[in-house]
């Protein structure tokens, strides 16, 4: 697919890989050829498809956005993926495009998102682009996880809250990772969680602007 009046898909997203990812210190070849081969247009709204491999998140409705590329590699790189078949639990499915990051790693990911339209929306592109098979997705608050899956070897938040909700720390395997942006409507700093059985060991990696965690006293979606 090509975007209209501009280069190969390809071509930009070898561009943005360069400029705005490797230049800013990104060097895990996994997470590397991972941003090179998802098409990061096809998870971005029409209108403001030809704005896709810019260096900037972008608005997909909702109050929600999709990460700037470079966050999303980082995020990614964080994770620490170290082998195929990762089970990773995402919170805030979004676009459904770091989802199709982590399966291009290799992850088996599971993705929780609480707005119907966007996650029907994630849930087609995701099937399109044929990440369906690695990808599994929950309509529902992602505050409490993914109980009946869990443990996860990796969990990622992709929203901010001033806390890490105990349910996603639960369901952390027992030498697993968490990362999340925490903090307020302020500022957050992105920070890693390793578990050590009971205990964590938490490292700030970069300050970010996420939208919030929005919890739901039912554990529903709207």
């Amino acid at each position: 697919m090509r975007i209209p009046g501009r280069r190969d898909p390809s071509e930009l997203r070898r561009d943005m890989v360069k400029s705005q990812i490797r230049r800013r210190g990104i060097s895990d070849p996994l997470v590397l050829e991972a941003m090179v081969a998802v098409p990061r247009h096809a998870f971005v709204p029409d209108a403001i498809r030809h704005a896709a491999y810019g260096d900037r998140a972008l608005p997909i409705g909702f109050g929600a956005t999709i990460s700037q590329p470079y966050i999303v590699a980082l995020m990614t790189a964080a994770l620490q993926i170290d082998r195929q078949g990762l089970r990773v639990l995402e919170i805030g499915t979004g676009s459904g495009y770091q989802a199709a990051v982590l399966a291009e790693c290799g992850c088996e990911v599971y993705s929780i998102e609480r707005v119907p339209a966007l996650h029907a929306r994630a849930s087609e592109v995701l099937q399109a682009e044929g990440y369906g098979d690695r990808t599994h997705l929950r309509l529902g608050d992602g505050s409490r996880g993914w109980p009946e899956e869990a443990p996860f070897d990796r969990v990622i938040v992709t929203a901010a809250a001033g806390a890490v909700p105990p349910a996603l720390l639960e369901q952390t395997d027992a030498d697993g990772l968490l990362i999340a942006p925490v903090g307020s409507d302020r500022g957050q700093v992105i920070r890693r969680f390793r578990r050590r059985a009971d205990e964590w060991e938490p490292t700030d990696i970069e300050g970010a602007l996420f939208v919030p965690l929005i919890e739901d006293p039912d554990g529903s979606a709207d």
